[in-house]
């Protein structure tokens, strides 16, 4: 009996041990986590000062697989890129709204998070995505890599993507008239609209090709093509337009964009539309 109560008491004190040993095997050593803050570049301070600190707007421009389709032959811009191209975004964009439509205007209504891409965005029907807005929260910028400056057909293709989605993105705060402007080209929206050229599509009343995909589409393409445009560029291509009933309907969705800039956001298009135009050409020159 006591011989049983001895090995018991032992073999107690082995597992004992064995516990204990194994508890010390398994404690944690020194974390390998890396808590270090990044040292912020020159360039990261100027996004801060010029985008995060005066209106709540990160740039992302280094690369994270979350933020993009992975399908796609993607890559992030070139570093000598990424100034310029915000440098554009804010001084055609960014000044041109806070101007026209006061100084807190994209403070209170614009996208979070701007994400700058450097390459093309392919689509298999061989068309080209050059932005993208989610949710009215993040903006994604693609063909950085590709902005030349002193072209300023160029530089109002990438400015035209900013200007398209920050438009959805005013949509998305005050709903236009989707009725009224239904009413104005009641057919011709296709899924197929790259199928079809733009003028032919100018000649049926829509200001682009995409245009024709939805009425929200082309809401924002009309607006943001007319903020593209010269006020001289604007009027030849409506003088261009040969079908009386596309010239009609071109006129009447640039009605409507006016009224609803008005009313929506007590705002003068025509205005913003020349501030537009100055600050571009002085992109250009600069």
């Amino acid at each position: 009996m006591k011989l049983f109560k001895y090995n018991k008491f032992a073999f107690m004190a082995m597992v004992s041990a064995a516990l204990i040993s194994c508890a010390s095997d398994d404690q944690p050593g020194e974390s390998q986590l890396d808590y270090t803050q990044p040292t912020k570049t020159a360039l990261d301070k100027w996004i801060a000062t010029t985008y995060l600190n005066p209106f709540n707007i990160n740039v992302q421009y280094k690369w994270n697989q979350n933020t993009v389709d992975n399908s796609r032959y993607l890559f992030p811009p070139t570093i000598d890129k990424v100034k310029p191209a915000l440098e554009i975004v804010e001084e055609i964009w960014l000044k041109s709204y806070s101007t026209i439509g006061g100084a807190d205007f994209v403070k209170k209504i614009a996208p979070r998070e701007i994400v700058l891409v450097g390459g093309v965005n392919l689509n298999s029907v061989g068309t080209r995505t050059l932005g993208l807005a989610e949710g009215g929260q993040r903006v994604t910028l693609f063909e950085t890599d590709y902005i030349d400056q002193s072209d300023r057909a160029n530089v109002s293709e990438f400015i035209h993507t900013i200007q398209h989605e920050y438009i959805h993105i005013l949509n998305q705060n005050k709903p236009f008239d989707e009725k009224a402007w239904a009413a104005v080209t009641p057919v011709g929206y296709t899924a197929d609209w790259y199928n079809y050229d733009i003028p032919e599509s100018n000649e049926i009343g829509f200001i682009t090709s995409y245009a024709r995909s939805n009425i929200n589409e082309d809401f924002a393409e009309t607006a943001s093509m007319i903020l593209i445009f010269t006020k001289a560029e604007y009027e030849a291509f409506l003088d261009g337009i040969e079908s009386p009933f596309a010239y009609q309907a071109l006129k009447t969705k640039e009605a409507l964009v006016v009224k609803y800039f008005k009313e929506a956001f007590n705002m003068d298009f025509y205005a913003l539309r020349d501030e537009a135009e100055k600050n571009t050409t002085g992109v250009i020159n600069n």
